[in-house]
């Protein structure tokens, strides 16, 4: 490049300020590239140099070849130079890279700084500009930690999408095993209902045989009675007389005609009458209502629901859970599915071998993760230890009643069995407040209420 002879300007386009890319020579003897006079002539609306502003007479000028193969053998050594991964030497002036433009953002060489693309443009050493850079590994490590750090959460979140999977598939077999008993239900009382329909069927259909023969019976011997009256009849006028006292007493002493029994027909109310009422009745006896469902999205690894979701038992050992931010992590704790923001509400618990248990009601905004969640918002009894404002529980018990009353701003608890009172709470409340327990070695149960 350097026994060429040949300056930077000599080999940048006057438009674009780069080296010539398909150079044409205007009438004026002045070149440019093709693309770059198209887009100013485009722009200026006239045909005419960009450097001396003479007006060209041809609408095509001819490319520069000598110019063009130049430029093309240049960055051709450009880019073996760059693809050799040295960029040390400028490619335009075989310089070494010794400074940086500020403006460009660029390495350049002697030349290349007074040259008309860097006009008055701010250069510096590169040594100065790489030591101003040099807070650049600490942001290229801060990304790196972040990048790792977006591939643990994305880790995460197909790990919830395999959990949501597994989620859907264990409560659909729990619906359709619900339902299959309520179907179960329902078919044993469809056939009981029906064979006690049958079974009158047969009683009623027995007694109309029984009144049938008796029937027969009676019409048999009207027919005798009948046959010998008129056999008499023909007998001679002596012998009719003879006959005639007896014939008559005979008649007159026959038996009444048999009648229809009330209660003949199949009672049909006893079946049809309210049916569904009645089912629904008896299927009381088989279903349950809790007035509190537990959310085992909320559920600390270490504890372990029921499939109907009204116990929690600590298991240890940790499952493999999404951490999703409703969920407990700190302590073995668990929310209720529903919250309440008025009226009173009541609940029993069971609790069973727990070395200490805690349980209340809470807000939905409480900490979870860590150890802080009993620092505030929290109301509640324990037992085998206190923590935060709880109201700790001296003696052993196998079953608390909360009673919350929202806007009366109270929550009382009983023991249930005897209906001892424990402590009560009073305060405003001003959030939603959903139902919380917390167990240790041991487990947890809401009771049902009776539904009759």
């Amino acid at each position: 490049m350097a026994s060429l002879n040949v300056s930077a300007e000599e080999l940048s386009c006057p438009v674009c300020c780069d080296i010539f890319k398909a150079p044409v020579v205007l009438s004026c003897s002045h070149s440019v590239c093709k693309e770059c006079l198209q887009q100013f002539w485009r722009t200026k609306k006239t045909q005419e140099c960009p450097v001396c502003r003479r007006r060209s007479s041809k609408q095509n000028p001819p490319y520069d070849l000598a110019l063009k193969n130049l430029c093309e053998s240049i960055l051709t050594e450009r880019n073996e130079t760059r693809s050799s991964g040295s960029e040390e030497i400028c490619s335009l002036h075989s310089e070494k890279l010794k400074l940086f433009c500020l403006e460009d953002k660029q390495p350049v060489c002697i030349v290349c700084s007074t040259s008309q693309q860097h006009d008055n443009h701010t250069v510096r050493p590169i040594s100065e500009v790489v030591s101003s850079y040099k807070e650049f590994n600490t942001a290229l490590k801060s990304l790196q930690e972040k990048l790792k750090h977006n591939e643990n959460i994305k880790g995460e979140f197909e790990k919830t999408v395999q959990h949501i999977k597994a989620q859907a598939e264990h409560t659909e077999r729990q619906i359709k095993q619900q339902f299959e008993k309520l179907h179960q239900f329902l078919r044993d009382e469809e056939e009981a209902t029906v064979t006690a329909l049958r079974e009158e069927e047969e009683q009623k259909k027995q007694r109309m045989k029984e009144k049938l023969e008796e029937m027969n019976t009676h019409i048999s011997a009207l027919s005798h009675t009948l046959k010998d009256m008129e056999e008499m009849m023909k007998a001679s006028d002596v012998c009719f007389l003879k006959e005639f006292p007896v014939s008559m007493e005979r008649v007159q002493s026959s038996r009444p005609d048999p009648q229809m029994a009330s209660g003949a027909l199949i009672h049909v109310p006893r079946y049809l009458g309210n049916l569904p009422f009645r089912v629904w009745k008896k299927m009381q006896d088989i279903v349950q209502n809790t007035p509190v469902i537990l959310d085992p999205n909320t559920a600390d690894p270490r504890l372990v629901l029921s499939d109907d979701l009204t116990s929690v038992r600590y298991s240890g050992s940790k499952q493999t859970l999404p951490d999703n931010p409703e969920r407990f992590d700190g302590y073995p704790c668990i929310l209720g599915s529903e919250g309440f923001n008025s009226g009173t509400h009541c609940w029993d618990v069971e609790i069973k071998e727990c070395s200490w248990w805690s349980l209340g009601v809470t807000t939905p905004s409480n900490r979870r993760k860590g150890g802080g969640f009993f620092n505030t918002d929290v109301w509640s009894v324990s037992y085998g230890w206190t923590p935060g404002s709880s109201f700790r529980v001296k003696q052993k018990l196998n079953r608390v009643r909360v009673n919350l009353d929202y806007d009366g701003g109270t929550v009382s608890f009983s023991e249930s069995v005897t209906n001892t009172h424990l402590h009560t709470f009073t305060t405003t409340f001003t959030h939603t407040l959903f139902p919380f327990f917390c167990c240790y070695l041991g487990s947890v149960r809401i009771l049902p209420v009776n539904t009759q």
